[in-house]
């Protein structure tokens, strides 16, 4: 008897499992699985818009629910206002988090239009800033992909292209509504430089593209006495011109810099497919297995 349940669940498991796969193979990449506020790109969904980080006060107690709205990627301007939140990054304002990445537990970095994008921030408070919303920095390829099909980077009308002109500050997230990537990632062109996850020999050096791209290419001349690696920058700023874009790249600075043309955008694992149906089914299966254990 006992076989024969054991049986029954493995069979209904395995059914469970054919279902999931069989929807997997049905489901194309982009097909709304990353949160609205982010794209999916190749494995990982891509933050839609540049990061803006805010200070979260009390956020393992009071503001539990609300760190988990954004970790979720829900999480709006009203709800971050009314728990108290800080916006950061319009100057240098981070501490007690230190440009090396400590301290930085109550740093969220949250992905939402129509706010200033975090400026100021090293790679280290990037990447923490990333990690406590649950997400990381994605990698230059990851970047890549979710930057695709954005301006290269065309005229900059001041309102409406890719903030590329040089006017001395950052446009709002998203504001720039035709700089936007064939995936929908708004701002991968100019506004702010990103940092990616990549490191790289600190360069000293921009050779360009040649007659490949007229984006900046600046990953030549390896600095050898400064003893840092150079933390790669994507897409150029709103102070690189018609040198920013979707190709542009530089090791120029090391993680522990932090400049006012600089930010960054995360990126989480993109959900596999039928995962969570999977999972419910094993643990009905297990259940179920339980229950006519007990009742022998």
């Amino acid at each position: 008897m006992r076989q024969r349940a054991i049986r029954q669940v493995l069979k209904a498991w395995a059914v469970a499992i054919a279902v999931t796969d069989a929807a997997a193979a049905d489901t194309a990449i982009g097909d709304g699985r990353c949160s609205a506020d982010a794209v999916a790109a190749g494995t990982v969904c891509l933050d839609r818009y540049e990061a803006s980080v805010w200070r979260i006060p009390d956020p393992n107690t009071g503001n539990a629910s609300l760190v988990a709205k954004i970790r979720l990627g829900l999480a709006n301007p009203g709800e971050l206002t009314r728990g108290g939140a800080t916006l950061l990054g319009e100057r240098a304002d981070y501490a007690p988090c230190t440009d090396d990445g400590r301290s930085c537990g109550d740093l969220y970095a949250v992905s939402i239009p129509s706010v200033s994008p975090a400026a100021f921030a090293t790679w280290f408070q990037a990447q923490q800033a990333c990690a406590d919303a649950g997400k990381r920095l994605p990698t230059s390829a990851e970047w890549q992909v979710g930057a695709n099909g954005s301006p290269d980077p065309g005229p900059d009308d001041g309102t409406l292209d890719c903030n590329t002109a040089a006017r001395g500050t950052a446009a709002l997230t998203g504001e720039r509504s035709r700089c936007v990537s064939a995936r929908g990632a708004f701002d991968a062109v100019g506004n702010l430089s990103e940092w990616v996850a990549d490191w790289a020999p600190l360069s000293t050096t921009c050779t360009g593209w040649a007659s490949f791209s007229g984006d900046f290419m600046c990953l030549a001349g390896a600095n050898d006495s400064k003893g840092a690696p150079g933390a790669l920058l994507r897409g150029g700023s709103f102070r690189d011109g018609a040198s920013a874009g979707p190709l542009a790249i530089s090791g120029e600075l090391d993680p522990t810099r932090a400049e006012d043309s600089v930010g960054f955008r995360c990126a989480r694992p993109l959900p596999e497919p039928g995962r969570d149906a999977l999972w419910g089914a094993g643990l009905t299966a297990l259940a179920i297995l339980a229950r006519r254990r007990g009742s022998r």
